[in-house]
Parts: structure tokens; C-alpha cells; sequence
């Protein structure tokens, strides 16, 4: 899945959860070289897939978490482009970025697993305050509006986030 060209090539999309659950929120803690970085659990969009069955795989893959059992399915809540610099890279990184929302259940937390399971690393995954998580290194860049995330209604649609720039967000 892709959008529209819109210079060097499709803008691949990449789809990820913000878990909740007793007030925190579940983030991948990467050591990078300009510091730690905090990331939301999820990956790309390949092709052939829709956006939510591809945060099942890349959750299931990630954290060994599924899905499938939750009450009720994850609710897409933002909408953030991205095209930044990076280190060493001539071309600006790019993608579109479908956030989603899901309340676990302590059970679930209790099988998600303590290291990213996709990863040779093995990043850990950490479970944060919500109001500590709005205030750190975020990937995507959502701390601004991560409390709205929490939400629990489904009325209105997707917030379209300010992009991800150059100039608002810097790689670590």
C-alpha cells in the first residue's frame, strides 16, 4: 500500500498501535547512536495487505501479541506523514504513518514479550506512564497528542498530525 509519488518514489506505508493499558503505553526502547529512541510497535504495509492486517502481523511478529483476541479491534486514530533526513542518506526518508489505538487487557500485557521478537537486537519493549511517554523521543512524533489517543469512542474519524519534517524531528 502505497500513496501518491511525490518526487523520488511511492511513499510506503507503515502501520502502527499505540497500546494502552492501566494508563501506560507499550514502546520499543532502541539504543541509537544519537541517543534512545521510543517507537511505536508496527511496521510496513507490504503489498496485497490492508493497514490493520498489517499491524496483526507486524504486532504478532514484534510482540507476539494478537490481535485477533482483543474485544474490541484497534481504531485508527492519526494520520502522519513523514520526510526527514538521515544520517549519511542523499534522499529524504519517507512515509505515511496510520496510527492506531488499542486497550489491552491484563492478560494480554502479560504475554506481550519484554524484547522485540523480529529484531537480532532484541530491543526491549518497555511499558511507560502515558503523561512521561508525551514528553520523550517519539517515533512516530505524537507526543503532543498522545492523550487523545487514550480515547475510547469511535465517532470521529482520523487526526491528520503536522508532518514530520526536517525542521520538527531529528533521527537518533
Amino acid at each position: 500500500m502505497t500513496s501518491s509519488d511525490t518526487g523520488s518514489g511511492p511513499v510506503r506505508v507503515r502501520a502502527c498501535a499505540v497500546l494502552l493499558y492501566d494508563g501506560r503505553l507499550c514502546l520499543i526502547r532502541r539504543q541509537r547512536p544519537a541517543g534512545v529512541q521510543l517507537s511505536l510497535p508496527g511496521g510496513v504495509v507490504e503489498d496485497g495487505e490492508d493497514a490493520t492486517e498489517a499491524l496483526r502481523r507486524e504486532l504478532l511478529e514484534e510482540l507476539r501479541l494478537d490481535l485477533a483476541v482483543l474485544p474490541d479491534p484497534p481504531v485508527l486514530r492519526f494520520v502522519q506523514d513523514q520526510s526527514t533526513p538521515r544520517p549519511d542518506e542523499d534522499e529524504p526518508f519517507r512515509r505515511r504513518r496510520l496510527v492506531f489505538t488499542a486497550h489491552l487487557h491484563e492478560d494480554l500485557v502479560a504475554a506481550v514479550a519484554q524484547a522485540e521478537q523480529d529484531d537480532p537486537d532484541q530491543a526491549p519493549v518497555v511499558w511507560l506512564p502515558m503523561a512521561d511517554a508525551a514528553g520523550l523521543h517519539l517515533y512516530p512524533a505524537i507526543g503532543a497528542v498522545l492523550g487523545q489517543a487514550a480515547r475510547t469512542d469511535t465517532a470521529t474519524g482520523p487526526l491528520l498530525l503536522p508532518a514530520m519534517t526536517g525542521a520538527s524531528y531529528q533521527w537518533r
